[in-house]
């Protein structure tokens, strides 16, 4: 349960274009008549989805969806959030949201959680809401597989729509509660939002709006006000009902009618009104400092009219935004990775604004602190180099390429996409319009459109994105001694100097090499082995690699990969540690082979394909996959990776630059400075545990970084490289010889090192006073041996998630003290056996010490009786849940096949997991909380906000 400020604030965001997709190559045969169709046309809903109203005005959307199997998405949506607020309500909006979870007519207090955790469902992922400006959406997945459940279900939304009770008692409790989720969202981010959303909203209602709302009326409101925005608001005219997931169509559109037919329609309902934001004449400013802010930034927001969405022609117009926003993004890209760039990161977008009135267009940077000025020359600069000189001609066809590839995809996954994904599609139509075609239509606009773009109309963008009128310069940079922050005067300067700046055309340099000037010499399968139990070939190389493939059909369209190998920087001295932990990003920045990172994005234009390299405290590796069609680009990046790391000195000295600039400041942040208190507590000061700094940065060395990514990867025959997706074996063998057989081998016998890292013994208590705001933040730490197998790591596991339940139960719920508290356990099985148990929450720092001390109690509580049956079975149900729909999903076997084979473990185990979960029992749940929560070993550290 949240509140959503939807501001489009991008702040130190940096567009990121995925380089997919040929246009010149077979692209799969769609029919549709939006091939045909006029541009005045209105865009075709997908008929796959059913839509009605009902009598009383309430609209609903159905689909039947096979993904993921037997489950459904269910969406409350109710066109009402916090700008519907009278004075005196502000804040009520998202509180009569959280008053739908506390007592409804047929599922009186907490009886609605409880029966969603019967289901084998979790609070929190399973059922949730969120409150904004404009909307309240509530959410809700359940099983399908029993036509009660759907039906009760839809009861539950029901009776938000209009039987929520009020409790008087329980809006006393959940004031609380919502005190606490204000607190927690406070800090330097929030007190710029609070200074800068009245300059970027110009007076309108927005401005004074937040959803979270004002903590005086939280506190104080009589309870019928909040009723009355519950009698004004939630009404069946300003309502929509979304159901998507595996049942039958028909059935659940018949359950909607039943359920919601019979809310009736106000006499008399008040107008919803709609908002506007007034347009300003020429530029705003609104220039921030705060003292926790750890990095400067800059945003150019230009504040358009909302356009059409439509018919075909609308839909065509968002094609050259995208190509367009894509291709400045990419130049801004690339101008971050030089040496003397004038901003570290940039990027730029255009979306719906706030009030939906209105457009945004955006530029946006993080700089160097004393580099804002020059920053935001920049970003003016590269809007007016477009502005005058327009993109290129290639980089209107890698983006045309990047943009087809990407549907392209799609609607291979046509049948894959999950109906959670679909839900938020059709929510958005009822509260922002936007279009409902089906997958094929918009690949075939796609098809229709991009190749008929022309240069001069992408480059006519330039102009129309970025008007001098209507347009918000937002700086937000660090409140430091000595740090000077430019006024509006000096910005205003930069602006009206941009227009006249010499500039000169853009030179986009394209290579046509290819990654490999040659082929390698392959290698071959020495041995082959099957486990028909779990589906998996094993294949082990001539050169000693071992490669394990698991076939699946879950995607139409997916392949990916990790490799590992023993090792990683334990093998580095204390001395070399710094340049050993930073290897991977420092050569990885570099490119490839000949080619440098920005060569690299432009070469992969086309193809879906990555290989991403790492080395941990304990091994190395690679991450990756890609698209079937990229399958032979794939396995040329990985035996890039292994044999052709490239050292840049550029690109090292751009990494230096950009690394420098963010450590600067980040000890003025109160989360940094509680988990570097932590580490520090926690691991006793070891050199390999303290955080990164700017003294660390002076450590690095590219040479050093080097020789030790080459170590690391100089021999392959201890490697175990484990495939998952929708691959055939006859199609990898080939592959597999060429690139995998050809890897580097020297047959070198090593493994790991012991660092020497150990968690601290006995009782570690330590408090840090930072921050301004009046927030307080803990975090206790129980560690100690554990025996590393199947069955423990499932207890703990467990046990945490009930442990967890009854404090939520006490500290939020029953005590009102915080929002959220976690306990989750991490396992480690070398070098040592080990656990640790973290529980954390945040609070008012009034009550830090009471509510520590409940923390405990209800520890000891749980040690003393164990969890009820209800618990027990609750949990067992949502193990085997989670299981149903994570086990037909390509990363989650990934991750448990390669830990089986690292942990020596039977594979096939894997699908054996529920039969653990049917064996956990009450008594064993409370030996684990008895054996690892020992009171008298832990680590607590407090954050307390500065004395004043």
């Amino acid at each position: 349960m949240t509140s959503r400020i939807r501001v489009q604030l991008t702040l130190l965001a940096a567009a990121v274009v995925i380089a997919t997709g040929l246009i010149g190559a077979q692209q799969p045969a769609v029919t549709s008549a939006v091939q045909t169709a006029a541009l005045t046309q209105l865009v075709p809903v997908d008929t796959q989805i059913t839509q009605g109203t009902l009598a009383n005005g309430l609209r609903y959307y159905v689909r039947a969806n096979r993904k993921p199997e037997q489950r459904a998405e269910l969406r409350l949506v109710i066109k009402a959030g916090s700008v519907l607020e009278e004075d005196d309500q502000q804040g009520l909006a998202h509180f009569a949201e959280h008053m739908a979870f506390n007592g409804t007519l047929n599922f009186p207090k907490h009886a609605l959680i409880s029966f969603i955790e019967s289901l084998g469902m979790r609070f929190g992922a399973d059922l949730n809401a969120s409150t904004g400006f404009d909307e309240t959406i509530y959410m809700l997945q359940v099983p399908t597989e029993r036509t009660e459940v759907l039906d009760r279900s839809f009861q539950i939304l029901e009776d938000w729509a209009h039987n929520v009770t009020f409790d008087p008692a329980e809006i006393e409790k959940e004031r609380g509660v919502i005190m606490e989720e204000w607190r927690l969202r406070r800090g330097a981010g929030a007190r710029l939002t609070d200074r800068i959303l009245p300059v970027l909203l110009n007076g309108s209602r927005y401005a004074d709006r937040l959803p979270i709302g004002k903590t005086e009326i939280i506190q104080n409101f009589n309870a019928a006000r909040v009723k009355q925005f519950y009698t004004d608001w939630y009404r069946p005219d300003l309502m929509a009902v979304v159901a998507v997931g595996d049942f039958d169509r028909i059935q659940v559109e018949n359950q909607i009618k039943a359920h919601f037919s019979a809310i009736p329609a106000p006499p008399a309902p008040r107008p919803r009104p709609t908002y506007d934001v007034p347009a300003r004449s020429g530029t705003s400013f609104a220039v921030m400092t705060d003292r926790e802010i750890t990095a400067a930034s800059i945003e150019i927001d230009h504040i358009l009219p909302a356009r059409d969405q439509d018919t075909v022609g609308a839909y065509r117009e968002r094609i050259v935004d995208r190509l367009f926003s894509g291709m400045l993004s990419a130049r801004l890209a690339e101008l971050a990775q030089k040496p003397d760039a004038p901003f570290l990161a940039a990027g730029a977008g255009r979306s719906l604004f706030l009030a939906r009135t209105r457009e945004q267009a955006s530029l946006s940077a993080r700089v160097k602190e004393d580099g804002i000025e020059r920053g935001l020359e920049g970003l003016l600069g590269e809007a007016e180099r477009v502005a005058r000189f327009g993109f290129t001609v290639t980089e209107l066809e890698r983006q045309k390429q990047a943009v087809l590839r990407s549907y392209e995809r799609v609607v291979a996954e046509v049948d894959n996409i999950v109906s959670s994904s679909r839900a938020d599609e059709y929510v958005r139509n009822f509260t922002q319009n936007e279009t409902l075609p089906s997958p094929n239509d918009e690949y075939a606009m796609h098809q229709r459109f991009v190749p008929q773009i022309t240069l001069d109309e992408v480059n006519r963008m330039g102009r129309e994105w970025f008007p001098d009128q209507n347009r918000l310069v937002i700086v937000s940079a660090p409140d430091k001694a000595g740090l000077v922050v430019p006024d509006e005067q000096k910005l205003a300067a930069v602006i009206k100097a941009a227009p006249g700046r010499e500039l000169t055309a853009f030179v986009d340099t394209v290579s046509a090499a290819a990654l490999l000037d040659a082929a390698p010499r392959p290698g071959r399968i020495a041995r082959t082995t099957t486990i028909d139990a779990a589906g998996i070939t094993e294949w082990q190389l001539s050169n000693g690699v071992k490669v394990v493939l698991k076939p699946t059909t879950f995607k139409e369209d997916e392949v990916i990969f990790r490799a590992t190998s023993p090792g990683g920087t334990s093998l580095a001295s204390d001395q070399d540690f710094i340049p050993a932990s930073t290897a991977t990003q420092l050569i990885s920045a570099g490119g490839l082979g000949r080619f440098n990172a920005i060569d690299m994005r432009k070469i992969l234009t086309g193809k879906a394909a990555s290989a991403t390299p790492f080395i941990g405290e304990l091994e190395e590796g690679l991450n990756g996959g890609g698209s079937r069609k990229d399958l032979e680009t794939l396995f040329q990046l990985i035996y890039l990776r292994f044999t052709q790391p490239r050292r840049d000195e550029t690109a090292f000295a751009a990494q230096t630059t950009q690394m420098k600039s963010l450590l600067a400041n980040q000890s003025a942040s109160p989360d940094y400075a509680l988990a570097s208190t932590l580490a520090a507590a926690m691991y006793q000061n070891h050199v390999r545990r303290r955080p990164q700094t700017l003294d660390a940065i002076n450590e690095w060395n590219l040479d050093k970084s080097l020789a030790f990514y080459k170590d690391r990867f100089a021999d392959a025959s201890d490697f175990t490289f484990v495939f998952v997706g929708s691959f055939d074996l006859a199609t990898m063998k080939p592959l597999v010889e060429r690139y995998l057989g050809a890897l580097p081998s020297i047959r070198r016998k090593e493994t790991w090192k012991d660092v020497g890292v150990r968690p601290a013994s006995g009782i570690v208590e330590k408090t840090v006073e930072k921050g301004i705001e009046p927030k307080s933040q803990v975090a206790i730490m129980f560690n100690g041996p554990f025996e590393y197998d199947e069955m423990h790591r499932l207890t703990i596991r467990a046990m945490a998630h009930m442990l967890q339940g009854n404090l939520l139960q006490a500290i939020r719920e029953n005590l009102g003290g915080t929002y959220s508290i976690t306990a989750s356990p991490t396992l480690q099985r070398i070098p040592r056996p080990e656990y640790l148990f973290a529980i954390r929450f945040g609070c008012d720092p009034q009550r830090t010490d009471g509510l520590l001390k409940r923390v405990f109690q209800e520890i000891e509580q749980f040690k003393l009786n164990g969890p009820s049956p209800q618990q027990v079975g609750d949990e067992k149900a949502a193990l085997l849940r989670e299981f149903e729909t994570s086990s037909k999903q390509n990363n989650f076997l990934l991750g448990q096949i390669v830990a089986k084979y690292q942990n020596q473990e039977d594979v096939r185990s894997v699908w054996y997991a529920p039969e653990l979960y049917r064996k956990l029992t009450a008594e064993m749940i409370q030996q684990a909380a008895r054996e690892y929560l020992n009171v008298g070993n832990h680590v607590q550290v407090t954050l307390q906000p500065e004395k004043q």
